[in-house]
Parts: C-alpha cells; structure tokens; sequence
C-alpha cells in the first residue's frame, strides 16, 4: 500500500477516481495503548467496528490480545491472529455457531441471555465445563448516539435465575452488559455497575468476570463527549461498591473508540447545485453513519491551495447512487469556492465506515493509502503529547 505524510499529499500525486480510504495505524495504536494502559482489566476489540489488516496489526503491536466477535466470519479471520483469546459475545447464536466455535476454533468464552441460549451453548459444546459464560444484563442507555437496550439482555428475576443456572454450569461466570454505542457521559455505566451489584444480590452468586462493554465514545464536530478518563474514574469507583471479590476480573470491548480517529476518506466532488454537493461515496457507502445516524464528521478541502480568510460555507452532501436517501445532511463546513473536481478529506470514519460499506448500484469500491499526519480530532491530544516527549526525551 502507498504511503503519504497527508490527504493533499495524496491528491497531488494521484488524483484518484475512486473514494480513498486514508489508512493512520499510528491513530489505532495510539488509542490502544492508551486502553492498556488506563483500564484495569483485559481490552477486548470489538471486532466488528473495523477488520483492516493494518489497523489489526497496530492495536495488536501495542498489546490487544482480547477480541470480542460476533459471528463464525469474525471467528474465522480472528483466528489467525496469534495468542488471541476470542469472545462469542453474541447474545443470540445459531447452534451451528457454537459448534463450530468451540470444535474448530477452540472458543470458551461465550455470552447468553435467556436459558434457552444457555441450554444451546451447553448442548453444541457436550457440556464442556471449561466455558466463561457471560450473561448479558439489561441496562438503561444515557447520553448514547445509538441505544442498543431493545434487542438484548435480560433484568430482574430472570437474570438472576440466570446467573444460578449458569453458575452451575461453567468455570467462569462472568455479567456483561453494553450501555449504548457513542455514549457522551460515563453516567450510564455508574448506573449500570449500580444494577449489576443490585443482581448480584438477588442472584447470591460469585463472579469471576465482569464486562462493562463497548460504548466509549469517539470524538466528531457536533459532540463534545467527556474525557475517556473520566469513563475509567467512574467506573472504577462503582466496581469498588460492588459485591465481588478481588479475584474477579474485568473486561470492555471498545470498538469505535479504538480506531474512529485511524481512518478517513477522501471523496471527490462530482457536481455542486448551491450549497449541495455530489459525492463519489455515501450512506450506501462508508459514510451511512453521516446519513443514517446523523453521524457530524469533520471535513476540509484537500489538493489545492485554500485562502486562510475564505468564508467557510455549510453544505450537504448527495451521495453517487440513484436513491435520494443516499443523503448527508450536515452541515459539512466548507469554503465557499468549493467545485466540481475538487477533493475533500472526511475524518474520523475509522469506526464502523467500511464494514457497512455495500456495492450498492455498482458504487463502493475504494482504495487505501498511509497516511502519516494526525487525525481531524482527536480524543488522546495528552497521550499523543507524553509520547512525542518521550520520544524527545529518547533522541
């Protein structure tokens, strides 16, 4: 793959015609060696949020050796990461599924919310005694972009018949619950760390595992989410009241935090009508967050020079295919000169961008570069700064 210090680096030596996905494996490390550094317990990559090779090797040369998967696909390509320990953290799995996890990929480590899950995962593994089962818990989202309490989890009287039954079944009990994807505030999971030590109660069970989950946020143009460091106070705070023994070891599964900053793509314009721009991607492509969730990416004009003093104009942007829901609303900051032919560089699509990316009317297809430069925003400017001193320091 061909390496450039930058997006306008890029576009003065190709001019692509395709999107570009800009490729910053610094960003990904960055990010993980900051998880590893500041979570008190294992860091598992939420698997789905973005599978390239090159942001796999940058978060597993500084150190993730944990994966959080979804699906047998996931398995198979996670599989061939050396060392790793795989999580089948899907609630809802088919029997076919488990099977082939535990058999072909040696999985012990899956999640569950109903008896009937716990009764398919004990059958298709011959009632192996050597599984971490996580019971996946219910609990109310605050300050999320995306909410995932409907589909999973269980609560109550339930959950702690739950937890019972599968205590009596596994070497490892573990709770595990997912406060909302992009969430803004670490409230959620106070709360939720506050429900989990009321269950434990009711169940009257020992864990020997707990997941606080994904939901650590990324940094876009209409969010100002709190430090990640005030996500590991909080949290470390509320496990201290919680009923468990020292012996019980923690886990979360950051996806979008972990490589949201380590990708951008560059589009081109292919026509402007007033303040709306025609675009070579969209929602059908790796901006569907942009059009779907209303995700604010940060954007600038890359490849030509761009007076300082230039008004910035706010846009919204088409998408290639014929569907009109194939549309960014914005508004996306742009100078006022913008024009057909002329390339822009969007930040921060690292996390989920590609992996909903489709060939929708023919339309998806992209190319990759390096680029060396630093992401649009970042949420890790101190650990950037201590590193860059270090490296002073060093020289």
């Amino acid at each position: 793959m061909r390496k450039f210090h930058s997006a306008s680096a890029l576009i003065g030596a190709t001019k692509p015609e395709i999107p570009v996905i800009g490729v910053r494996p610094h960003a990904a490390a960055r990010a993980a060696r900051w998880f590893m550094q500041n979570f008190p317990g294992d860091v598992a990559y939420a698997y789905k949020a973005n599978s390239s090779v090159f942001l796999l090797g940058a978060l597993y040369g500084a150190g993730i050796r944990h994966f959080d998967v979804a699906s047998v696909p996931e398995i198979e390509d996670a599989a061939t990461i050396p060392d790793a320990t795989l999580h089948f953290m899907h609630p809802v799995k088919s029997r076919t599924a488990i099977r082939r996890a535990f058999s072909e990929y040696g999985v012990r480590s899956y999640a569950l919310d109903s008896e009937d899950e716990l009764r398919k995962i004990l059958e298709e593994t011959g009632n192996c005694r050597e599984l971490t089962l996580w019971v996946r818990v219910a609990v109310a989202p605050k300050n999320s972009k995306i909410p995932l309490d409907r589909k999973y989890g269980i609560a109550g009287a339930r959950a702690a018949r739950l937890l019972v039954k599968a205590r009596q079944a596994c070497k490892e009990l573990g709770i595990t619950f997912h406060v909302g994807s992009q969430t803004a505030t670490p409230d959620a999971y106070i709360s939720a760390l506050d429900e989990v030590g009321k269950l434990i109660v009711k169940a009257g069970v020992v864990l020997d595992r707990l997941d606080v989950g994904g939901g650590f946020p990324s940094i876009y143009v209409d969010e100002a989410p709190a430090p990640l460091s005030a996500f590991m106070a909080a949290i470390s705070e509320a496990v201290e009241r919680l009923p468990i023994g020292e012996r019980c070891r923690l886990m979360c599964e950051p996806g979008r935090a972990l490589v949201a900053e380590a990708e951008s793509l560059i589009v081109r314009v292919d026509a402007r009508r007033g303040n709306e721009l025609f675009v070579n991607d969209g929602s059908y492509g790796t901006l569907f967050d942009a059009a779907h969730l209303g995700f604010d990416f940060p954007v600038r004009l890359v490849g030509r020079p761009v007076d300082a003093a230039e008004a910035l104009v706010d846009f919204s942007f088409w998408g290639p295919t014929c569907d009109t829901i194939d549309y960014m609303k914005g508004p996306f900051r742009l100078p006022g000169s913008i024009k057909e032919g002329d390339y822009i560089e969007v930040g921060n699509t690292g996390a989920y961008g590609r992996a909903l990316a489709s060939r929708f009317n023919g339309y998806g297809a992209f190319e990759e570069a390096i680029l060396d430069d630093e992401p649009m925003l970042t949420m890790y400017a101190a650990q950037a700064e201590a590193e860059r001193e270090d490296e002073r320091a060093q020289a």
